[in-house]
């Protein structure tokens, strides 16, 4: 559980200059942008990497037993999370809708998952990402005003829908592989 926490710390801990700009614009102006986004970026890789091994090798403590019509409740989100994260990379319209689709995206996982694991690993691994996602979009939202991007063509909107759908797909086969939990 150890390394788990202190993964989540990591990752979160260099994702937090992104809600405290204060502190990442002094940062940035000391070593420069492209040092930064280096440092930023393997610190969180880093920090990914030690909160999946930590995942995977805390001890299973139950905690609650989650009801089975819950499973088809997380795969309804995550095809949901799945759509918003590619909305989120792919110019479509969703932008227009939802004001940050990649935080949205990430508190839906995070929901999906707390609503399937009952232990208590998932719980500080799930819990930490949404708490994080609320906060982050809180955060982004009193930052700056929403400025709607301009429309785009209405097949992009298809576009982000058929690459969300087969990473959808992709990941739920090979679910087990990558994570260790079959969800088909």
């Amino acid at each position: 559980m150890t390394l788990l926490i202190l993964g989540l710390a990591i990752f979160f801990g260099i994702h937090s200059l992104s809600i405290f700009r204060e502190k990442r614009e002094i940062l940035i102006n000391k070593i420069g942008a492209l040092p930064y986004k280096g440092l930023f970026s393997v610190v969180s890789i880093l920090g990914f990497v030690l909160l999946v091994i930590g995942k995977g090798r805390a001890e299973f403590i139950h905690i609650w037993q989650p009801p089975v019509i819950l499973a088809m409740v997380t795969k309804l989100l995550m095809l949901f999370a799945w759509i918003l994260m590619v909305a989120a990379y792919i110019p479509s319209n969703a932008k227009r809708i939802i004001r940050h689709p990649m935080l949205l995206s990430v508190k839906l996982w995070a929901l999906a998952h707390l609503l399937i694991n009952g232990d208590l690993a998932s719980i500080i691994l799930f819990g930490s990402f949404l708490a994080y996602g609320v906060i982050a979009m809180i955060s982004a939202n009193k930052r700056s005003e929403w400025l709607k991007p301009d429309p785009k063509p209405f097949y992009m909107n298809i576009v982000v829908i058929v690459v969300a759908l087969a990473v959808y797909v992709g990941v739920a086969m090979h679910h087990a592989q990558l994570f260790g939990v079959a969800v088909i």
